[in-house]
């Protein structure tokens, strides 16, 4: 008897999720720090963010587990299962050597745009070199759909994958939702008519002001600081933002002004809605699939920084939006039909001078000055300068020339990794060859080994100190805005929320990473792997 509980125990433990869900849904939030899901939370309603949280399975210590973390990298990570050194995607844009330029992730020039006569719709996911989980929902369930949609190309394309039904982004010269000819002919006609609404040029139009009577956003440093962007039209980044008023100042687009408000997710959020009800998701026994990025908290985090007044408006005012879209999911899919999860495709850091004014390690990496300043070593070193370009940290040198001169690549680039390590803001730097053989000394360059890919990445790549950021050069408003791309907690730990049929309502305090999403999904919906995925599926989510 003893021998047949043994037998059974790991069944009695995990139990698979009995049937694929109708519809999975994919909510990728672009830069949302972990703690936004605590600090905000006496702002946000019950039906949204806490929802999700409290009424799910929240992973609590969920991290990436490479760098670069950008909103490229992270979209293709979630959805693949696997990191840049295997997907490829090791930016938003990197130096193509073949053609001496920089190429965005997602740009495809033999594409054409479809539902519009400008030219963003030139997107494929072409440069991806792993498959999403879209893609294997597609091969795996004949009639399922696979929609995605973003405000970014790359928020969209990524997700959905190469088989996607329909990938559609924001146009920002028409402030309409466009695709390419990569996934269509021609504009659904939901999609033509969706686009009909003038929303993006009324909300232009208008003001953006607190949700809350600004006196109440006692979680944030304060409305009127010196470290956030003034955007177009305004003197101070203080509200109101009279947008029409902003408009006519500084002759910005409309349309691109909108996607620096929280109306921008509401817009989002519609066409999201408007798929579920014209693409009948989730309406028959086939699993379908339904990735949302939303793109505008990215926009908005960037010049403001995450302990501004705007940053926790636009996550007040999110926390509805979601709220909306898993009420339409109860009503029309039906609660014990979906799945769906919540996670970030990156976090970001405070603002450096901030820190270096709180006396907190941060400040700034003049790329340009230290350029010339290695350019220069290079010359003393070698006889030549050997450097083409420099892009997120990566360098990358001229190998024909360096074979001339009866060099190797690993001599040169060992040489200037070397020479990177002086500056103070470098933490360390490490030559391709390196990175290639899995020397991998620390956790530091373990990280960077999985952002590595031998086309796309350069021949040394460096990484900068705690609260550091790369800048061009100095400028007056160096000290406004921020950014993200490290290794460092800041940046890689993201919030992850499950939630909907058959998951339970618990708290996983484990280290999972980001590359569990879709490990988690093969199992979930019933799948083959995805090819080259690495991740380890959450067992948690399965559990009795």
């Amino acid at each position: 008897m003893k021998y047949l509980i043994l037998l059974l125990l790991p069944f009695s433990i995990y139990s698979q999720v009995k049937q694929s869900p109708k519809l999975v849904v994919g909510i990728v939030v672009d830069q949302m720090c972990y703690d936004y899901l605590y600090r905000f939370e006496s702002k946000y309603g019950k039906d949204g963010l806490l929802k999700l949280r409290d009424g799910g399975t929240n992973c609590r210590n969920t991290n990436y587990n490479y760098v670069p973390t950008y909103t490229g990298p992270g979209h293709a990570s979630i959805y693949t299962g696997t990191t840049p050194a295997t997907h490829g995607i090791v930016a938003n844009d990197w130096y193509d050597k073949d053609l001496g330029r920089e190429k965005n992730c997602v740009e495809d020039t033999t594409v054409s745009t479809i539902g519009s006569g400008s030219t963003q719709g030139k997107c494929s996911p072409h440069n991806l070199k792993a498959f999403t989980i879209t893609d294997q929902l597609k091969l795996n369930r004949n009639g399922s759909k696979v929609i995605s949609a973003s405000i970014k190309n790359r928020g969209s394309i990524l997700p959905g994958g190469h088989l996607s039904d329909g990938s559609f982004w924001y146009d920002y010269t028409t402030g309409d939702f466009i695709s390419s000819s990569f996934f269509m002919n021609e504009l659904p006609a939901w999609v033509s008519e969706f686009n009909q609404n003038s929303y993006p040029e009324d909300q232009a139009k208008g003001v953006w002001d607190t949700y809350y009577p600004l006196a109440n956003y006692t979680e944030s440093a304060g409305d009127d600081r010196k470290y956030e962007h003034v955007l177009p039209g305004k003197e101070r980044p203080v509200f109101p933002y009279d947008l029409g008023a902003m408009v006519q100042k500084s002759g910005i687009s409309p349309f691109e002004l909108f996607t620096s408000t929280p109306y921008a997710n509401t817009y989002l959020t519609d066409f999201a809605i408007s798929a579920i009800n014209n693409e009948q998701l989730g309406k028959d026994e086939i699993t379908d699939m339904l990735c949302i990025s939303y793109s505008t908290p990215d926009i908005i985090g960037h010049a403001f920084g995450p302990y501004s007044v705007e940053i926790e408006d636009t996550y007040i005012r999110l926390d509805r939006e979601i709220a909306r879209l898993i009420h339409t999911l109860e009503k029309t899919v039906g609660k014990n039909n979906f799945v769906l999860f919540l996670t970030a495709d990156h976090a970001v850091v405070p603002v450096p001078q901030f820190l270096a004014d709180q006396n907190l390690p941060g400040g700034y990496f003049f790329v340009d000055t230290a350029m010339t300043d290695l350019e220069k070593y290079c010359v003393e070193r070698f006889g030549q300068d050997f450097i083409v370009e420099q892009s997120n940290l990566n360098v990358y040198l001229d190998r024909e020339m360096i074979a001339n001169e009866d060099l190797s690549v690993e001599e040169v680039a060992a040489a200037l990794c070397e020479k990177l390590r002086e500056y103070p803001e470098v933490r360390d730097a490490y030559t391709a060859a390196e990175l290639s053989r899995g020397d991998q000394a620390n956790r530091w360059m373990k990280m960077v080994s999985k952002g590595y890919h031998k086309e796309e990445s350069g021949d040394l790549i460096f990484i900068l100190e705690p609260g550091y950021l790369p800048k061009s050069h100095p400028s007056e408003t160096t000290h406004q805005g921020t950014s993200h791309g490290s290794a460092y907690s800041y940046d890689s730990h993201v919030p992850l929320l499950w939630y909907g049929a058959g998951i339970k309502k618990k708290q996983v305090l484990r280290p999972t990473e980001i590359t569990d999403i879709s490990a988690t999904l093969t199992h979930i919906m019933e799948l083959q792997q995805p090819s080259n995925i690495e991740g380890q599926p959450i067992l948690e989510l399965f559990e009795k």
